[in-house]
Parts: structure tokens; sequence; C-alpha cells
């Protein structure tokens, strides 16, 4: 298993703490780093500081030299995909080849609202998705790029530099049965599937290997990864105090008592437990097929939990590189 942190990069993430998430990341020993695309706070006030995803990747491109890292997941609301898929080979380019662009669908209505950005329904989101990944391939080939797409177009359009990696990984977010696992069925290197338990995973899986057949496509082809909260000390105690420090942030949490809470965040698939259990609850979720976790570190000036899981939990289950 490969472990990665997660960072919710809307709620209160500033330059130098980014700076320091990275380095650390690198430093610890974990495998990847990944971020939100969100322009404000989606769980306290809006006035948290919130650095634009792409300018942020530039960063940890120029300070990290291993790790691989990318967005979880851009909004296809937000660009146009050509944008996307320059901005994505030059951070490829600039990280000589660490970048991974992930994709998804675009949901979150007060965003769109308060910033003037038209929300389409699903299927017209869905349908955008789906082109803006044919966009960004063919922008990224070696010949003059041509598409006709309902909702984008390219006439002979070239695109340089081109990225390192060839294809550049492009990574599928999200969990509709009907339209978002096949798209990652038809066009993902790697699909995320976020909030789900084991056998939600294991259902969601068994759709995505069903559309792989409809396509023609080998299952194989296609990592499988989640985004997992978590909730880890080394005694009851200190997995009280970390939920504690993580309720500061989701303060939703903390409507509840502690046992509650941590019931329902385990419901909602997070890793909750001393180190020992979250160990045994990985190894389940690499036997099901997953193949990396990005750490949801909601706590996110928390670095001492980061050291805890870098020295008891990452050489228990880290593949080698």
């Amino acid at each position: 298993m490969r472990l990665g942190v997660m960072i919710e990069g809307q709620e209160g993430l500033e330059w130098e703490l980014w700076r320091r998430i990275a380095r650390a990341t690198e430093d610890l020993g974990f495998e990847s780093l990944w971020r939100s695309d969100h322009f404000f706070s989606l769980s306290g006030p809006h006035d948290r500081p919130a650095l634009e995803t792409f300018l942020s990747f530039v960063l940890a491109a120029e300070e990290t030299e291993r790790i691989r890292f990318g967005p979880l997941v851009a909004s296809m609301t937000f660009r146009h995909p050509s944008l996307l898929a320059r901005m994505a080979a030059q951070i490829d380019v600039l990280s000589n080849g660490r970048f991974v662009l992930g994709m998804g669908g675009g949901w979150n209505v007060p965003e769109h609202e308060a910033f003037g950005l038209p929300f389409p329904p699903v299927k017209e989101r869905l349908d955008r998705l789906e082109e803006s990944v044919q966009v960004v391939r063919a922008l990224q080939g070696t010949a003059p790029a041509n598409f006709e797409g309902k909702y984008y177009q390219l006439r002979d359009a070239e695109c340089y530099p081109k990225p390192v990696q060839t294809p550049l990984p492009i990574l599928i977010g999200g969990g509709g049965e009907k339209r978002t696992l096949r798209i990652a069925a038809r066009y993902a290197d790697e699909w995320n599937g976020t909030g789900m338990t084991v056998e939600t995973y294991q259902h969601k899986r068994r759709v995505l290997e069903q559309h792989c057949a409809d396509v023609g496509r080998d299952p194989s082809e296609i990592r499988h990864s989640q985004m997992s909260g978590f909730v880890i000390g080394r005694d009851d105690a200190a997995v009280r105090a970390h939920l504690e420090r993580v309720v500061e942030r989701v303060p939703m949490l903390g409507r509840q008592d502690a046992e509650a809470a941590l019931d329902g965040v385990r419901q909602r698939g997070w890793l909750v437990g001393t180190p020992g259990e979250v160990v045994e609850e990985i190894g389940r979720r690499e036997e099901a097929g997953l193949s990396r976790i990005m750490l949801q570190h909601h706590a996110n000036r928390d670095f001492e939990v980061l050291e805890l899981i870098a020295a008891d939990i990452l050489p228990q289950v880290q593949a080698a590189e």
C-alpha cells in the first residue's frame, strides 16, 4: 500500500504552512501529496485562506524531489480543459514527471453561485468531464490536436512543452455507478473513491469491472485508490485528543460526543484507532484491491500525527518504490 497526505486547501492553508507540509510529506517518507480544489471553506468561515490549487502545485514541485502530487480532484466547472492540459503538462515538466491530474465533475453549488460560475445539471457536468479528459489527452499527444465535442472543440491546437510522463496519469474521482465509473473505465489510469467502507468499495469495484468489460478494457490497467479521513493516536486518549484537533477544522463532528463521532466517521470509511488497529484496517483495504490511500489531514497544523504515522504505520504497510 502507498500512503499519501491529502490537504483540504480551502481550510486555512497558507503558503508557509503548505511549504512545511510538502517538505514533511517528503521527509517523513510518504509516497504522495494531494489537495482539494475549492475556492472557500466548506466547513468553517469563508475568510479562511484558500490557496489556488494549481499555483500551489508549482511550489510543491519546487520544494520536493521525490513525492508524486496532484489535485483530488480538479473540478471541470472551474477551468477550460485546454487550460487544464497546459498547466498539468508544465507542472509535470517542472517536477520532472511527478504530477497526477485528478479530474472530477464538480459539485459544490455555493462556490459556483458566489463566484458567478455556471453550474450545469449533473448530466452536463459529466458530459463535460468526459470531453475534458479527451481534450487533455489530445493536447498532450504528438500531433496537432483536433477534437469535435458538444462543449469543447480543438482546431490544430499545439500544446508545448509536453509532459515528461507519456501519457500523463489521469485520476478520475467519484463513485457514481452509471457515468463516473464508466468514464473511469474508459479513460482513467487511476480511480479514486471517497468515504467508502471496504464493503462499499468492493461493490463499486465490481461495477467498474463490468464497465471495463463493456468497453473492452483490462480492469487491471486501472489503479484503485481511496481518500480517507483519519483519527489516530498511540492510545484511546490520544485518539480522542486527535479528534478534538480535527473538530477544530470540521466543527460538525463536535455536535456529538466523542464515541458517537468516532463511530460515525468509521461508518464513512475513516481510519480510526491506534497504529496497530490502523495497520490492520489498511491490510483489509489492500487485500480488497486498493493500492493507494490518501490520508485526509484535516488538522493540517498537526505535524506530530504525521510523525506518528511515519514511525509506526508507514514501515508496516507502504510498498517499496
